[in-house]
């Protein structure tokens, strides 16, 4: 087993099997709720859920966060998260592609484009692997290896900060985004991983040319938490509980990312979990929601599982226009039903 497989054991052995949650209410969107209308004047079962994003129709405003890839166990997942989200018409990224980049035998882990022919499908690198030999040639590996709709270029600098074998010369990196953005020939979008990105760093890579920013504030899994897990050192594992709630919470992230650019294309995750998270991230400027560790632990015990946990957040949301009156994602995109929350 390659070391990058060795760390991606790790990281899905801790995510499902240690206790990572976060404070209550961590992700920010319990600071906001909606002014219920009595008279939505719509029916219920006349919502619709579908949305355009990078060119292509998804029947709820949904992503599977990238999660798992490069391990026999991720190949499994990955395959049940595909089924679902080609059933369920929603948008998917496959976990970082670096093991397979590097040792080609594992990108079987990550192929799923048999299974999902007709998703949005995102391939999945670390941007600070620019600094360290990537390139255009690695970045259209990755999007040709899985036959994807785009590229994402995940920010973890804290996380690689924290973790035995990381890379942290985050130096210059912007400019290096920005030949990404203008040689590759699919859309490349950039996310953090769950410490969120602040207005400087959207400013940043909208003026890099990104296609779109997934803000991935904190409030959901804590990969400084994950990697204090595996650190040896006592030192190492002190720190990491230190910094283990460091971040800009999803809501503030959000809205963060909207005050440089109305148009962007914007995903909010870290720490959503539910139809009513889903529509509030929406209300608030997000063109989609990202789920990660609550869809892969679901996943991790069955298809049926996870299938009756996306009905789950599809009725919510659903539920949640209805109380509002917003019949379509673009009104609930727009409406003036959003506030937040009186301090207590």
């Amino acid at each position: 087993m390659t070391s990058n497989s060795l760390r991606k054991e790790q990281h899905l052995h801790i995510s499902l099997q240690e206790d990572l949650s976060p404070p209550e209410n961590a992700n920010g969107f319990d600071a906001y709720r909606f002014v219920h209308q009595a008279l939505p004047e719509l029916d219920l079962d006349a919502i619709d859920l579908s949305v355009r994003f990078m060119g292509k129709t998804l029947s709820l405003p949904l992503m599977i966060s990238p999660l798992v890839g490069g391990i026999n166990k991720g190949r499994e997942i990955n395959r049940i998260l595909a089924r679902v989200a080609q059933k369920r018409g929603i948008a998917l990224g496959v976990g970082s592609q670096r093991p397979a980049i590097e040792d080609p035998r594992l990108a079987k882990t990550y192929q799923i484009r048999d299974l999902a022919p007709d998703i949005l499908l995102f391939a999945n690198l670390g941007a600070v692997q620019l600094n360290y030999g990537y390139g255009l040639e690695q970045c259209r590996a990755a999007v040709d290896m899985i036959d994807a709709d785009g590229l994402m270029l995940h920010l973890n600098c804290m996380q690689e900060a924290f973790q035995p074998e990381g890379n942290c010369n985050f130096s210059g990196l912007a400019q290096a985004i920005a030949r990404i953005c203008s040689q590759l020939d699919v859309p490349v979008l950039v996310r953090e991983v769950g410490q969120g990105i602040s207005a400087q760093a959207a400013a940043k890579l909208i003026q890099a040319g990104v296609s779109g920013i997934d803000a991935a504030g904190s409030g959901g899994t804590s990969w400084i938490a994950v990697e204090g897990h595996r650190s040896s050192s006592q030192v190492q594992k002190k720190v990491a509980s230190q910094f283990k709630h460091w971040g800009i919470c999803t809501a503030d992230a959000l809205a963060m990312v909207r005050s440089q650019s109305s148009q962007v294309p914007l995903i909010a995750s870290g720490g959503i979990t539910n139809g009513l998270e889903v529509a509030k991230s929406i209300a608030l400027g997000a063109d989609l929601a990202g789920i990660g560790l609550p869809m892969l632990k679901r996943a991790s015990l069955s298809e049926r599982a996870l299938e009756a946990y996306m009905q789950e957040i599809e009725i919510g949301l659903k539920i949640a226009m209805f109380g509002i009156g917003a019949q379509n994602v673009q009104q609930l995109k727009n409406t003036p039903y959003i506030q937040k929350a009186a301090s207590p």
